[in-house]
């Protein structure tokens, strides 16, 4: 059994002296670790080599030095006790622009795994290919081009399709109640992610819900209200439930169809610099509004509540927000890697901080006892949606 204290005489040599260069790392200059940081610790040097040696001797499978480096870079964010800043891989990153940007090169399909092999089609981007070339809602994906995918992860099959060099691919897919399989041949293309629909409620009440705030939302949204708005809308519900966020260019930008000349949200950091976002008032909407919130409402989504909230030009409606009211900033790396770090905090025009808070909805509204899932309600079982409702006066 091995001593549970560290080894003596462990080499700490060339690990000490890592250079990081300004050109392929964010900026940094060249230098080494600066006195006082963790990786400037002899003790710390000592003890990761202790633990290499450790896996080297002790470890029953094969290493990987890349996830070692990988895990060591991910520790180092984590060790921050801060659940928004967070190392990514390449990969990882490039997950993350493509939510971002809110488009992507594929066939507009959103994937699950399936129980039984496979991946079930559970969304279809509206008037993307997939949709276009007949695939449904519940269809089960068995191969692509040929290849069996039946034992493959979600993620490789979306690879699969994404990473063709072709214009198209041929899927085989199980329909439900069908015993045979079908092929259908979808065209890959740049896929436009739906963050935003919308709907006509009655003659004149309009519905907007915003799934996450991503570059391609405020254009979402300006067409989702321009189409409510020549089918009669006098009335709008905006529903933020269970939207995690996004961009705050993105946020700030629907904000300025909706606001009022002034500020919509003031972020402050570190050393109290104060960096504001204003609305020129030029698009101030002047229709009774309602916005939904719930406990999984934060980020972007409280920015948007809290506005609203400030101004009085709309009713807050549901349970209390999520309360993350802090900002991150993303730094990519010449690796393909990236960090995210929380750089500051954000207020509410009128100056409050929400942080670990939330914001309080002007109408306390629960789901009705045992609807645990307001996304699985129909608009007359969704308790919620017909408070605010009840609160913009719908006939």
């Amino acid at each position: 059994m091995h001593n549970k204290e560290f080894k003596k005489g462990i080499a700490v040599g060339a690990a000490a002296t890592l250079i990081v260069t300004g050109a392929g790392f964010g900026g940094y200059q060249k230098t080494m670790f600066p006195k006082g940081t963790a990786l400037a610790d002899s003790a710390t040097v000592q003890k990761l080599n202790y633990l290499e040696s450790l896996i080297d001797e002790e470890y029953l499978d094969e290493k990987d030095e890349d996830s070692l480096r990988e895990g060591l870079y991910a520790g180092l964010m984590s060790g921050l006790n801060d659940p928004y800043s967070v190392y990514y891989t390449a990969e990882q990153y490039k997950e993350l622009n493509t939510s971002n940007e809110g488009s992507y090169v594929g066939i507009g399909a959103v994937l699950q795994k399936d129980e039984d092999g496979g991946a079930q089609i559970i969304q279809l981007y509206e008037g993307g290919s997939g949709e276009q070339a007949g695939l449904k809602k519940g269809d089960v994906l068995k191969a692509v081009d040929g290849k069996d995918v039946t034992e493959k992860e979600t993620a490789d099959i979306a690879a699969m399709i994404r990473e063709s060099d072709k214009d198209s691919v041929t899927l085989t897919i199980q329909r439900a109640e069908q015993k045979e399989t079908s092929d259908i041949k979808v065209e890959i293309r740049d896929v436009e992610i739906q963050t935003v629909s919308h709907e006509m409620l009655d003659d004149e009440t309009g519905y907007i819900r915003i799934s996450e705030f991503s570059e391609v939302t405020s254009n979402q949204y300006k067409k989702a209200f321009e189409d409510l708005h020549d089918k009669g809308m006098k009335k709008l519900v905006v529903d933020l439930r269970n939207n995690p966020g996004g961009l705050l260019n993105a946020v700030c930008d629907v904000l300025r169809q909706i606001l009022p000349e002034g500020l919509i949200v003031y972020t402050e950091d570190k050393n109290g610099k104060k960096e504001e976002e204003k609305c020129d008032g030029k698009n101030e909407l002047n229709m009774p509004l309602a916005v939904l919130v719930n406990g999984s409402s934060a980020s972007a989504s409280e920015i948007f509540a809290g506005a609203v909230k400030d101004y009085g030009i709309g009713t807050i409606v549901g349970t209390t927000t999520y309360g993350k009211g802090v900002v991150q900033t993303i730094q990519p790396l010449t690796d393909g890697s990236a960090v995210k770090i929380t750089i500051a905090k954000y207020f509410t025009p009128k100056g409050n901080d929400i942080n670990k808070k939330g914001i309080t909805p002007n109408v306390e509204a629960e789901l009705s006892e045992g609807s645990a899932d307001w996304t699985e309600l129909t608009h007359e079982e969704d308790t919620q949606l017909q408070t605010a409702l009840k609160e913009i006066g719908q006939s």
